[in-house]
């Protein structure tokens, strides 16, 4: 590590792990198949182990850094762009790719954060469990509201595992690359927000019956009456479990739902 940078410290308040191994990095590199014209944001630039690597494919490499000691360090790359700041709070630039060894405790934010901005593609670093659920079959124990979310506007391959000995300080769990890849939606949804919000409070009650978890997630969103919709729903239906319905069985719940609540709403209004 370099000198002066403690590494305690890192992985605490940053929950980064500096990615060591040239082969891991190589290996990145090569998902990414970056072009001479395209700009790449990277995020976590940590050490530049992998910075220096990208800055010689692209056009453009922004890289953000939330450890001013780091953030320095990295100006003295050539051809780079440093954003010191949260990843989370920063303003993405407009990026062709992102490639990124990502700090673990902000993965799912900073996902999340990705996918509300255009770009081709994603080649990132993760947790092996939260890969898992990112990935998930219905039914399965990882199957998840992070699944059922990403696969509304984007496709996730996991393409390889890194071991802990890739990194350091090592990390407590093994990591994997991930492609991520933005879709145009993958279903029909009505409301953006209520769908996340609904799968939210849904998988709040994700080993209940689907009869029970609905009658919390109504209570959770506002959403009054909802033994219409219940009634609506087949008794075979109304005993699975949130976690075994499908992305496109659990957007049509939420559609149905979104329904009901507009209708209430507007009976409020005209009263």
């Amino acid at each position: 590590m370099p000198r002066g940078i403690d590494r305690s410290y890192h992985k605490a308040k940053w929950g980064q792990h500096f990615l060591i191994d040239d082969h891991i990095i190589e290996r990145i590199v090569s998902y990414a198949d970056i072009t001479p014209t395209e700009t790449i944001l990277e995020i976590g630039g940590g050490t530049g182990n992998l910075t220096r690597k990208l800055a010689q494919l692209c056009y453009r490499l922004v890289v953000i850094e939330a450890d001013r000691q780091l953030a320095l360090k990295l100006c003295s790359i050539p051809g780079i762009d440093v954003l010191h700041g949260d990843a989370l709070r920063v303003e993405f630039p407009p990026f062709d790719k992102t490639v990124s060894n990502l700090p673990y405790q902000i993965s799912s934010e900073v996902t999340f954060k990705l996918l509300n901005h255009p770009f081709t593609c994603g080649v990132l670093m993760y947790q092996k469990e939260f890969a898992e659920r990112m990935v998930a079959a219905p039914g399965t124990k990882d199957y998840s509201r992070l699944t059922v979310c990403l696969s509304y506007k984007s496709k996730v391959k996991v393409l390889a595992r890194v071991p802990k000995t890739a990194f350091n300080p090592r990390p407590a769990v093994d990591s994997v690359i991930v492609r991520l890849v933005p879709t145009k939606p993958r279903f029909y949804v009505l409301n953006d927000i209520f769908f996340h919000r609904f799968v939210r409070a849904l998988f709040t009650q994700r080993r209940k019956t689907l009869r029970a978890a609905l009658m919390v997630t109504a209570q959770l969103l506002n959403v009054q009456a909802m033994d219409q919709l219940i009634a609506k729903i087949p008794q075979h239906c109304l005993a699975r479990r949130p976690y075994e319905f499908s992305p496109e069985e659990i957007a049509t719940l939420s559609n149905d739902s979104f329904e009901l609540h507009e209708v209430q709403k507007g009976s409020v209004q005209e009263q």
